[in-house]
């Protein structure tokens, strides 16, 4: 069953906005746009999609251009989680000149970064369709940007790991280290965790997979282990925890990875190394000053 693709609430969207725009617009505004373009200027623009893709970021683009003057029309032609064709028109907006342009940027970075990220999903979640495992991210996200990265995740289809080191237990293999070996921290987290938090400990070895499954963690990362190790790995499991393959995911790789029979794939590079998706602006100057 497809899972319904989220909202990004209100708040987080404002919040993005106003700090991009604030940045962007300095201690005096565009001054390029106040130099050049008639007070009284208005005109229509499209966002288009100069190469294909899967759309992420509407909001946030809708939002940039509004921020900057409430005379803005904003009519999304698509949607976020649609596949875009190069060529095919992304939203048309109207409005004051000098708002459109001096919007433009942020909006354009926002669209371009996210659509990158869900394309790049989808290109992952694609190459696995035919098996049940599914993409989600990490932790490995932009700095200030992780709630909108993982939404444009969810976009591309894929699924989210956790968004912090305060909503589940995740024991690395340093944290097994210091605790003095796998059972001892899973021991220590099952005594510290309430009972809506999951518990995961990442294993390297099915030596370590199987001192981690006596423990009875709910989930296991197994991290850097070859296709062969990862079928080794599902047998002796037998579905008694959730299995998560990690380290170096390729779009190569997945398809192999997946066909293990493990749960979930995760993959830093499609949030931290996602190229972004080209897309530009074209703006017809209509009104006075035109």
């Amino acid at each position: 069953m497809k899972s319904a693709l989220p909202e990004l609430p209100a708040p987080i969207i404002e919040d993005a906005v106003h700090t991009a725009l604030l940045e962007d617009l300095g201690r005096a505004g565009d001054i390029t746009t106040q130099a050049t373009i008639p007070a009284a200027a208005v005109a229509d623009a499209a966002i288009v999609a100069r190469k294909p893709g899967v759309l992420a970021g509407l909001g946030l683009a809708r939002a940039a251009f509004a921020r900057m003057s409430s005379d803005m029309a904003f009519e999304s032609a698509s949607a976020d989680g649609d596949k875009l064709a190069a060529g095919e028109t992304v939203a048309c907006i109207s409005g004051p000149a000098g708002a459109i342009l001096s919007a433009e940027r942020v909006a354009l970075n926002f669209l371009g970064h996210l659509s990158g990220v869900a394309t790049a999903t989808r290109a992952f979640a694609d190459a696995i369709a035919d098996t049940h495992a599914r993409i989600t991210c990490t932790r490995k996200t932009t700095p200030g940007l992780r709630a909108l990265e993982k939404y444009a995740v969810r976009c591309g289809g894929g699924s989210n790991h956790r968004f912090g080191l305060d909503d589940a237990i995740l024991i690395k293999d340093n944290h097994i280290a210091v605790a003095g070996g796998v059972a001892e921290a899973v021991a220590r987290a099952r005594a510290f965790a309430g009972h809506t938090i999951k518990i995961e400990i990442e294993v390297d070895t099915l030596e370590q997979l199987r001192e981690a499954l006596e423990a009875a963690p709910d989930i296991v990362m197994l991290d850097n282990m070859k296709p062969e190790m990862l079928r080794e790995a599902v047998a002796i499991t037998k579905g008694r925890v959730v299995l998560e393959a990690s380290g170096t995911v390729t779009l190569d790789s997945v398809a192999a990875i997946a066909e293990t029979g493990v749960d979930y794939i995760s993959s830093g590079w499609i949030t931290h190394s996602a190229p972004v998706l080209d897309l530009g602006l074209d703006i017809d100057v209509t009104g006075p000053g035109g």
